[in-house]
């Protein structure tokens, strides 16, 4: 409903871009400004709601317009965990900012809740006054030389500008009463009017924080997308073309944004402001754009009606500054401790695996928490297309490939063009004492079963659904792995983006399976030795006391005689029984598990004893 009467909407979304509330926003004018504690909303507010209300008044004027008659008064959540996810009908505000907000509002019609970011700016409107300030900062910044990288000083010299240009309240001229008198009454009754022979835009308190929130979104950050991008509980956002903007969400899963493009001149604008902010000019042709957000989040775009019959597109995929750490990625169910103590046996061991699924099954999140397992001591080279994993040990290169050629089709690179073969192969050289591969997709999975082969233990995510769909992806064009060399993939995790009874999707490790060898006869073996029960939610551990990996490589390896490989298995005991204790003791950060996990391994708590 925008531009409902007493509504003030800011410029943009009259533009093209609109604030569609899922509900008829009540008559506010703000004429409770006076006195938030006078205010009757306010006095029936909860403590933890007063609070915020008194830190951002915006957030009490939005409650304001909201059918608090029919919905009731949304219920304020410090900490946003996943308990809240099974809400039938979420009506609740968490914070994502100092000064943002996010109203989960309940959708009686369709399958997808609504998300509505509160903004300083979201009942005021100061575009026009954004206008006139890049009018006078013209002259204000000319002459001012700064890194247009430097995200700090950046935002210092428009803060500064800022506050140069713009007064505040009343301008006391002289001590003339009636002069006086004018001016103050002139505040009044014209709060935002502007004068311009000094060149300061005059204005009240509320509008001056809406403006400079404005500005350091628009210039600073990405423009209305600002609030989405510092939501670390958003996983992706996605703009089909006109229309509602969608996101998925680790919480309340999929989500519609009140916010739509109703106009293809301004959302093909927004594209072109967005391509260029990012240092990738898009064009109609070169109308496709892959690149990487100041904050590490992946973003696609593709622009114009040639290649996207709905119009311009595009797709952010967002990462967590602080990676999930393995105690987090079990609270949510997608495996077990005992799942995650065999695993960190294998890793710890140095043995290769795969974590498969399809697309937004978890794979990157579940290989990037397992990394803590790998000896604290280790030596270890990454690769990838995009660097989204993220590393506790110290002893990490980073390598990230460059061009337009994705590893797909040729072994070496043309041009400029550095792959993820060139950069594999130049890994081998590094001496790693663990190789970790962001995807592997072409030839470079040649190369990487080469690296098993003489030792170098190689970790990666891949696009199959099953273990003998991995096996005919890796030994047919383009990889060809031969299937003799199949059985140097130690384990293969195979994971899935899951619908339980209740409808919400859910993410779970449906299998580890151990690979055993090949044989000419029977092709590739493979053991389940965790399988995932839909019925009861729970993992089995089919491989207890024949566990191909635990008695024959490990135990084998660690000298273990043969009548006490059983120690293997209370080692899976004793390590889940150490993450279940880190998570009651609260250390579930991703370093800081690390941390402790090195501190344990340094006193020789891990040492498999026998």
């Amino acid at each position: 409903m925008a531009g409902s009467k007493g509504i003030l909407i800011d410029e943009e979304f009259e533009k093209g871009l609109k604030a569609c509330f899922p509900f008829k926003p009540k008559k506010y004018e703000g004429h409770e400004h006076s006195e938030i504690k006078n205010s009757s909303l306010y006095k029936i507010l909860s403590p933890e709601m007063k609070k915020e209300v008194e830190n951002n008044r915006h957030l009490l004027e939005y409650l304001h317009i909201l059918p608090i008659d029919t919905i009731g008064i949304p219920k304020y959540v410090s900490n946003l965990t996943s308990k809240y996810g099974d809400l039938e009908k979420p009506n609740l505000i968490y914070k994502t900012s100092d000064n943002t907000y996010v109203h989960i509002y309940p959708n009686k019609n369709g399958v997808r809740d609504y998300y509505i970011p509160i903004e300083p700016t979201l009942l005021i409107g100061v575009g026009n006054l954004l206008k006139e300030l890049e009018i006078k900062m013209l002259d204000y910044l000319t002459g001012i030389e700064f890194d247009p990288n430097d995200v700090e000083e950046k935002t210092k010299i428009l803060i500064d500008a800022l506050d140069d240009i713009c007064v505040i309240g009343v301008k006391e001229q002289n001590d003339d009463s009636f002069t006086n008198f004018k001016n103050s009454l002139e505040a009044k009754l014209f709060p935002d009017k502007r004068k311009n022979e000094d060149g300061h835009i005059y204005l009240s308190q509320e509008k001056y924080y809406a403006l400079k929130y404005l500005l350091l979104r628009d210039k600073i950050a990405l423009g209305f997308l600002a609030p989405y991008i510092c939501d670390s509980n958003i996983e992706d956002i996605t703009c089909n073309g006109l229309g509602s903007i969608f996101l998925e969400h680790k919480v309340f899963d999929g989500l519609r944004s009140v916010l739509e493009f109703t106009d293809n001149d301004v959302l093909n604008h927004f594209i072109i402001k967005l391509a260029e902010r990012i240092g990738k000019p898009i064009t109609f042709k070169d109308p496709i754009v892959d690149a990487t957000l100041p904050d590490g989040s992946r973003i696609n775009i593709v622009y114009g009606t040639d290649v996207s019959k709905n119009g311009s597109n595009f797709t952010i995929r967002k990462f967590n500054d602080i990676p999930f750490s393995i105690l987090q990625v079990i609270d949510r169910g997608t495996m077990d401790y005992k799942v995650a103590a065999y695993i960190w046996i294998l890793l710890s061991e140095g043995m290769s695996g795969f974590i498969c699924g399809e697309t937004a099954s978890g794979k990157t999140t579940s290989l990037n928490a397992l990394t803590t397992f790998i000896s604290p001591d280790a030596k270890l080279v990454s690769i990838e297309d995009t660097p989204e994993l993220q590393i506790p040990h110290k002893n990490w290169t980073r390598e990230v490939t460059r061009g337009s050629t994705r590893g797909g089709g040729v072994g070496e690179g043309t041009g400029s063009d550095v792959t993820m073969f060139d950069l594999l192969k130049a890994g081998l050289r590094q001496r790693p004492n663990y190789i970790l591969v962001g995807e592997i997709r072409g030839v470079e999975g040649n190369v990487a079963f080469q690296a098993m082969q003489t030792g170098h233990p190689v970790v990666s995510t891949f696009h199959a659904a099953s273990v003998e769909k991995l096996i005919q992806r890796i030994t047919a064009e383009p990889i060809s792995i031969p299937k003799t060399y199949v059985d140097n993939l130690n384990f293969v995790i195979i994971q899935s983006a899951v619908r339980r009874p209740d409808g919400k999707m859910v993410r779970r490790v449906i299998s580890v399976s151990e690979v055993i060898g090949f044989d000419a006869q029977k092709g590739v073996s493979f053991i389940e030795s965790y399988t995932w029960d839909p019925i009861t939610d729970t993992h089995v551990f089919n491989a207890h006391g024949s566990s191909y990996l635990l008695e024959q490589k490990i135990a084998t390896r660690l000298g273990i005689p043969a009548n006490k490989k059983y120690v293997v298995y209370e080692e899976i005991e004793k390590r889940a029984k150490i993450l279940e204790s880190f998570q009651e003791e609260g250390i579930t950060n991703f370093y800081d598990f690390f941390d402790t996990i090195s501190k344990i391994t340094k006193h020789g708590l891990l040492r498999i004893k026998f």
